[in-house]
């Protein structure tokens, strides 16, 4: 080979290595693609889309926000993918609600919290009720309920946010709507009389809203803090009674839940009530509770007028 080929040979040799440095160069940079340093903006892994909403609204553009629950599924039984299941574990933060609500994807926190992601969990920033049958009780995971209380989690979550090195420049702004939020329902369950506030649902659900607003929970179709569980005989014999005795005119169903739970009282016991739904337990993918501010002011105005109507 003369002098001029051997050059020649030489320079496409050191070209295609040159090549296949940059390609895997490249495909490291891609597979470590869910580092902090390789994303434009930090991540937050959120599970459900109530929280979602609310960490949204608080960080702005600050982060990039993925949140696992789809609109208008249930956060008691909802599932997620690997692939969903591997970016909590890239996450610069997971946010739970906690309280043993998330109960399909605890183990994927659980994972993820095991290789190090800092996790907030917001049933820790709230005091926290119990949901309680004659048999059972539990921690009630229902805390958005009460807005105030969501004000609470909202000023822990900006604390946990600034642990992790992302802003949270919606903090203050959004803890003022939920304090004129806050506000509104106060002023929607004004018009209920005394005497009918009382509330059925399909399961319990609005223990922290009693709390807050001076009702009672008269009892639920599902007589626990889950949608897991189920009613029995015996339950929905009692149910019956007691909703005679506090004269509901209305039962509150999530839209997430199937009518039939409450629908069954009627078949079973006799009891005729009207069957409120409402988006309880998951935002709804279009309309006025695909927000958590509007789905709380939907819901308030849903139960003033469920309870009181005629019965």
């Amino acid at each position: 080979m003369t002098p001029a080929a051997r050059a020649t040979a030489a320079a496409r040799t050191a070209a295609v290595r040159a090549t296949v440095v940059l390609l895997v160069a490249g495909l490291v940079a891609t597979t470590a693609g869910c580092s902090t340093t390789e994303r434009d903006r930090p991540l937050v892994a959120v599970t459900t889309n109530i929280l979602g909403d609310v960490v949204s609204e608080v960080v702005g553009d600050a982060a990039d926000v993925e949140v696992l629950m789809p609109a208008g599924a249930d956060p008691h039984s909802f599932e997620v993918s690997a692939q969903e299941a591997a970016r909590l574990r890239s996450a610069d933060l997971v946010v739970e609600n906690g309280l043993g609500l998330e109960e399909g994807v605890a183990r994927h926190v659980e994972a993820a919290a095991a290789d190090g992601v800092p996790v907030f969990t917001a049933g820790d920033a709230i005091d926290v009720l119990d949901w309680r049958t004659e048999d059972d009780s539990g921690p009630d995971p229902h805390f958005w309920t009460d807005p105030q209380r969501m004000a609470e989690v909202v000023t822990a979550l900006h604390d946990a946010l600034g642990e992790v090195g992302i802003d949270a420049p919606g903090a203050d702004g959004y803890r003022a709507q939920l304090d004129a939020l806050d506000d509104e329902v106060a002023a929607a369950f004004a018009t209920v009389p005394a005497d009918r506030r009382a509330l059925v649902t399909n399961h319990h659900v609005f223990g922290y809203l009693a709390d807050r607003y001076g009702f009672r929970v008269v009892g639920a179709v599902i007589p626990s803090g889950t949608t897991l569980a189920s009613p029995s005989a015996a339950d929905l014999r009692d149910l019956a009674s007691a909703i005679e005795d506090a004269g509901v005119p209305t039962i509150f169903a999530d839209l997430s839940q199937p009518a039939r739970l409450a629908e069954v009282l009627a078949d079973e016991v006799g009891v005729e009530v009207t069957i409120t739904p409402l988006a309880t337990e998951s935002l709804t993918a279009t309309g006025p509770a695909s927000t958590y501010l509007g789905m709380t002011r939907s819901n308030a105005e849903a139960i003033a007028d469920g309870l009181s109507a005629s019965r």
